[in-house]
């Protein structure tokens, strides 16, 4: 069953506006073992929220993992792990971080619970709800 997952940009560094304008980005720089593990375990097809962090903190879209289990090229030791993706679909309505610690059914998610996690897995069921939230 494929997994889904969130991935945290901040804006200002590299926003959905550029991803949908490279149609095809490379999600790497990430230095956190958890989320290295998380961008490791990807696979081709599976989707995962665009999280712009710091600033407006909101879930802007989902995008496709087109490229999987690559080495970071920003790393020299070929030790960190990075992706490519495709922007999917851009939320009709963004979902903000607000909006979803404001939701008992998605108290568990790892966006809340581990809120520092770059790249987080969500759950089919959180999947859902969030989709629904904005407008997807």
């Amino acid at each position: 069953m494929p997994r889904h997952w969130l991935m945290k940009s901040e804006p200002f560094k590299y926003s959905w506006d550029d991803l949908v304008a490279e149609k095809e980005g490379t999600w790497d720089g990430v230095r956190n073992h958890r989320a290295k593990n998380n961008l490791a375990a990807m696979k081709v097809g599976e989707e995962a929220f665009f999280y712009h962090s710091r600033e407006g903190l909101e879930i802007v879209g989902i995008c496709t993992v087109s490229v999987a289990g690559i080495t970071d090229p920003t790393d020299p030791t070929g030790k960190w792990a990075a992706v490519k993706v495709k922007p999917k679909v851009k939320f009709p309505t963004p979902v903000t971080l607000q909006q979803i610690k404001a939701e008992p059914k998605l108290a568990d998610c790892e966006l809340v619970r581990l809120g520092r996690l770059s790249v987080a897995e969500i759950t089919p069921q959180e999947w859902k709800i969030i989709c629904k939230m904005g407008g997807v």
